[in-house]
């Protein structure tokens, strides 16, 4: 098969995108005033200036074809047009995202592209359009192989690249035919699994797989609504085929939608994040709560998903020999990963139905870089930085959702400006440059050590996860992972 290599000379998602997406929280309750709020209030809460600068438009904007072949717009939803949705987005600094499927009709019914890639990517060029995820859905049974899916999907990243605009492709063919064999030539990210749905560890028959091997990535039917747990293990196994411009996307985030506990939540932004899946927000920002912001801004954590490295963490460890709950679900397991500053990840995470203690050795923590206590990193001291401790309070959030909402916008605009002040704005200091500074905003705060060949024990509560950023002691420390292109 032919690659164009689209996903590797773009230029586009050196590190994994950033944005918002509808459909987790609204569906096709779409409008184009829907787009304009939620974007004035990715302003005004900060979130843009953390990095969350795509505004995703999915399903449901069409209204069929014109004599030309041309798709149409639903101007009942969209008065003004795409065009002049997509400048409102770029006056306010922002960018713009929509949707299609390589079907004859979309997931929802509407029409798809599949036989119409030039015609569809030359419109959304026209109207300034900045990214494409690209669904899977009526595909005309032009799949059950690597070679139909990819030429399918590429037929439509070769439109784009001919339309001379650079549009960020995102593809959703949820994981099959082997996607992550042959992703990176053609695509900035890609879908690992079925959809995912707003439960930790809840197994549903609707996500397929889960009987047979949850941790298979053969799966031929992904489905839909699968869990925190099935996604991560789905993924485990090819975790590492991450890369600057093409990224493994574990679907949207389902943070503030209310079907998770915090910890819950915590654990699913981070391990994101750690995996280096783009983070598009899947809530209403409109009516996002307070602890649901603390997570989403939270830089110290977005700091891991944007690492100039671009190296995703790897599961290290797993036992399922623990406290399962009424569905029989139960595990733990160890990720990590290096970071830039000669750092390293590491998150504990206990998806068990109780509290646990867990630890973990240096040998294995550096396992990639030496099995069997081999890795130069292991006669090293570190320092264990929680990257949960400098998590904005509730009332600051509380406050900042308030102020935000007011209808008088210069005074609120003001207001927002003192509470935010010192919060981390990546828009004036990247996240390349501040790591490289070591701004304490992104490194967490000391909360133990670990000894030269030792390990750090920690008690985990049920149904969360420990995140740590790990920094060597040593003047020099011994690294296998040099600097790459992306941060020259």
């Amino acid at each position: 098969m032919a690659s164009t290599c689209l996903g590797l000379d773009n230029r586009l998602a050196r590190t994994p995108q950033m944005g918002w997406n509808n459909w987790n929280s609204l569906g096709c309750d779409v409008s184009q005033q829907l787009l304009v709020d939620t974007a004035d209030l990715l302003i005004r809460l900060g979130l843009r200036d953390l990095g969350y600068e795509y505004v995703l438009l999915d399903d449901c904007w069409s209204d069929g074809r014109d004599e030309n072949g041309r798709i149409k717009v639903d101007t009942r939803r969209f008065p003004q047009g795409m065009k002049w949705v997509a400048e409102q987005l770029h006056n306010a600094g922002l960018l713009y995202g929509m949707y299609s499927s390589a079907g004859h009709l979309t997931c929802a019914r509407y029409e798809g592209s599949l036989d119409y890639e030039k015609a569809d990517a030359e419109s959304w060029a026209s109207w300034g359009v900045d990214y494409l995820k690209y669904d899977n859905c009526y595909s005309a049974g032009r799949h059950g192989s690597p070679e139909a899916s990819f030429n399918r999907y590429k037929t439509m990243g070769d439109a784009l690249k001919a339309t001379g605009r650079n549009i960020l492709y995102s593809l959703c063919n949820w994981g099959e035919d082997y996607v992550h064999y042959w992703d990176t030539s053609i695509a900035n990210s890609w879908r690992i699994s079925g959809d995912i749905y707003d439960s930790f560890t809840r197994p549903d028959a609707l996500c397929s797989c889960t009987e047979v091997d949850p941790a298979s990535p053969w799966c031929v039917a992904p489905g839909s609504r699968c869990s925190v747990l099935t996604i991560l293990n789905r993924v485990a196994p090819y975790a590492d085929r991450g890369q600057p411009g093409g990224w493994h996307d574990l679907d949207m985030l389902e943070v503030g939608n209310g079907g998770m506990t915090d910890e819950e939540y915590k654990a699913h932004f981070a391990l994101w994040a750690a995996l280096k899946s783009p983070l598009i927000i899947g809530a209403d920002i409109r009516h996002l709560s307070p602890s649901a912001l603390t997570i989403l801004n939270n830089p110290a954590i977005i700091a891991i998903n944007q690492d100039p490295v671009g190296r995703p963490a790897t599961r290290i460890w797993q036992d399922v020999n623990v406290p399962k709950d009424r569905f029989g679900v139960g595990e733990i397991q160890i990720w990590s990963g290096p970071l830039s500053g000669d750092d390293q990840l590491l998150i504990l995470l206990n998806a068990a139905d109780k509290d646990l203690t867990m630890v973990a050795e240096l040998e294995d923590i550096f396992a990639h870089d030496g099995p069997g206590g081999s890795a130069p990193q292991n006669a090293e001291a570190w320092d264990v930085h929680d990257l949960w401790s400098s998590r904005m309070t509730d009332s600051s959030a509380a406050q900042i959702l308030q102020i935000a909402d007011q209808a008088n916008e210069s005074q609120s605009a003001e207001k927002l400006s003192g509470l935010l002040g010192d919060w981390y704005n990546a828009t004036i200091l990247s996240y390349k440059e501040g790591l490289k500074n070591r701004d304490p905003r992104l490194l967490g705060q000391k909360v133990s050590e670990i000894k030269s060949y030792g390990a750090l024990k920690v008690k985990v509560p049920r149904h969360s996860a420990k995140v740590y950023r790990l920094i060597s002691q040593a003047e020099n420390p011994s690294r296998r992972y040099k600097t790459t292109k992306d941060e020259l």
